[in-house]
């Protein structure tokens, strides 16, 4: 049985244009296809529609409406618990309340569906982030899986907007968008869509593994997985939050295992895999020193510092960004390449000495750096630290989960990078000035990507 899933019995006998459902003729006409493309019967097409409506009755009688009205009228059909209702009424919708925040286990029932054969597939669920954190682990992941076996099915499912990446690569994709992409949407409601396309996914591929990147589970994914009981399923998830947050206190016992990718000071617990960083690319596979300058249209002999500073919907960087280059072309013989991100607004800013690039994936070019300005992101962070490139972090400080400030000091404990804090009265040009004086050194450290077919136990079907 599926961990954190819950079964009970199927009702018999559902009526069908009169007739129960164990009285419907299996020879009658068809009218839609199965997923595997063999005629679907009547029945088929009863149970899907079934399983949809038992979803559904199951959303709406765990709202916080629903159970409020269900405690009044339990309190009517009984008159002595109505003595106690201005003490139990407010009780019970704290504890709704805490379940929705997820500071309580949320005990749903899920219907396991049947079981079927399972396609050597797996879905990857990459979350959307400030940035494009989650995205390229899965990314990296899934180049990997490609890698050890060409005849894996990856799919994606994402409320990430930058399909085309995907799609270049033949990975076959599905795309919700964000909650708040939507006009007065509700969670429950957005919760509700995830759910039902993720059984639609399911039931369209019957994938072997399901694997999710993300800071917090969301309900529907959940509910989704839950339901698919011979379905392995994963969660990668950094190590690196911040100690005042926290994910629904449940999530966990719906996952087989976790996959920890490699940052500062991991500790991991029972049924964790921590794994080296995670890249999308390795040292040997980026764009040559002379070839990424030559795209960048600079001189092969300048000093090339790259900026990206995020995604700019966090907080306005604008004023951050000019800040930075006003200081760094103080010095004549520098070139500026600026990262604009595909997930924020275009920057208004020009300079002779400077080249925007919206692209993806930058570290395409990392080998035709001299030295970056960064936010302080996962991928920037470990990207840097193994393509050798001394770094000035200026962390985020108002990400929501993502601690990079404890991420960046690393970097000046081992010496490659430099952690510049404004807030603390920190001198920008003092800060680049001895940037410009650190050593390049690589680190040379596997990519972590490599390591989940095995975790997975894909490698041992080829064997």
């Amino acid at each position: 049985m599926n961990k954190g899933a819950m079964t009970y019995p199927k009702p018999q006998g559902v009526s069908v244009r009169g007739q129960s459902m164990d009285a419907v003729d299996l020879h009658d006409k068809v009218v839609h296809p199965s997923e595997d493309g063999r005629p679907r019967s009547p029945l088929e097409s009863l149970s899907k529609k079934y399983n949809r409506n038992e979803r559904e009755i199951r959303r709406l009688r765990n709202s916080v409406s629903f159970q409020l009205g269900l405690h009044l009228t339990n309190a009517f059909r009984k008159p002595w618990k109505l003595l106690f209702l201005p003490l139990s009424f407010p009780i019970h919708a704290l504890m709704l309340g805490l379940k929705r925040i997820g500071k309580r286990s949320f005990s749903e029932e899920i219907l396991p569906l049947n079981s079927k054969e399972r396609k050597n597939c797996i879905v990857l669920f990459p979350t959307n982030g400030v940035g494009f954190g989650h995205f390229t682990r899965m990314y990296a992941v899934a180049r990997a899986l490609r890698k050890q076996d060409s005849e894996l099915e990856i799919v994606f499912f994402t409320p990430m907007p930058t399909l085309h990446v995907l799609y270049s690569d033949d990975f076959p994709t599905y795309h919700l968008a964000g909650r708040y992409k939507h006009a007065s949407m509700t969670a429950t409601e957005w919760n509700g869509l995830v759910e039902d396309m993720l059984h639609l996914v399911f039931e369209a591929h019957r994938p072997k593994w399901f694997m999710f990147d993300g800071a917090y589970p969301y309900r529907g994914m959940l509910n989704a997985i839950a339901s698919q009981p011979d379905m392995g399923k994963w969660w990668m998830k950094r190590g690196s939050l911040k100690k005042n947050k926290t994910i629904p206190v449940d999530s966990a016992s719906f996952f087989d295992g976790f996959i920890i990718p490699g940052d500062e000071k991991i500790v991991g617990n029972d049924n964790e895999h921590i794994v080296s960083p995670i890249r999308v690319f390795d040292y040997e596979e980026v764009w040559s020193r002379e070839y990424s300058r030559s795209r960048l249209s600079v001189p092969v002999d300048s000093k090339i510092v790259y900026v990206q500073l995020g995604a700019g919907r966090i907080n306005e960087i604008e004023d951050m960004v000019q800040h930075v280059l006003d200081a760094l072309f103080q010095f004549p013989e520098v070139y500026v390449v600026l990262g604009e991100s595909m997930l924020g607004a275009r920057l208004e800013v020009k300079h002779d000495r400077l080249r925007i690039i919206r692209d993806y994936p930058n570290s395409l070019y990392c080998r035709g750096f001299d030295a970056s300005v960064q936010a302080g992101g996962y991928n920037s962070y470990h990207e840097m630290r193994a393509f050798g490139i001394p770094t000035l972090f200026i962390p985020n400080t108002e990400t929501g989960m993502d601690d990079q400030l404890s991420r960046c000091m690393g970097a000046e404990g081992e010496g490659w990078g430099l952690v510049y804090m404004p807030s603390e009265g920190d001198n920008l040009n003092s800060k680049i000035r001895k940037l410009f004086s650190i050593v390049p050194q690589r680190h040379t450290e596997s990519n972590g990507a490599n390591s989940v077919p095995k975790i997975l136990g894909i490698d041992k079907l080829l064997k």
